[in-house]
């Protein structure tokens, strides 16, 4: 199951921090945290936050935010490999420019 929050504030209120990766994308910037329960189980929190800038030239973050529980780990990977997969077979080009542009920070 999926679930969609707008605020980066509130990710502080969703269970203790395991890990946390960014990945930097141009405007973009993807957060991968693992968070733990209460009863220690993980779930991850994907957040997409986008720079904008006003006419006034001051910046601002766009942030999206998705939760994915245990349950759907599986399933979730395995449908993200599936699209990976099949954009990397119709549209390699996509892949080789993009790694250029992409950086993983720990």
């Amino acid at each position: 199951m999926l679930h969609h929050a707008t605020s980066r504030r509130e990710n502080e209120e969703y269970g203790e921090q395991i890990l946390s990766k960014a990945v930097k994308a141009g405007r973009r910037t993807y957060f991968f945290d693992v968070r733990a329960t209460r009863a220690d189980d993980y779930f991850l929190t994907i957040t997409e936050s986008r720079k904008m800038t006003a006419a006034d030239g001051s910046s601002q973050y766009d942030r999206h935010k998705i939760f994915l529980y245990k349950e759907d780990f599986s399933k979730f990977a395995e449908a993200l490999t599936d699209v990976t997969d099949f954009i990397r077979r119709n549209k390699p080009d996509f892949f080789e420019s993009e790694a250029e542009k992409v950086t993983v920070e720990k």
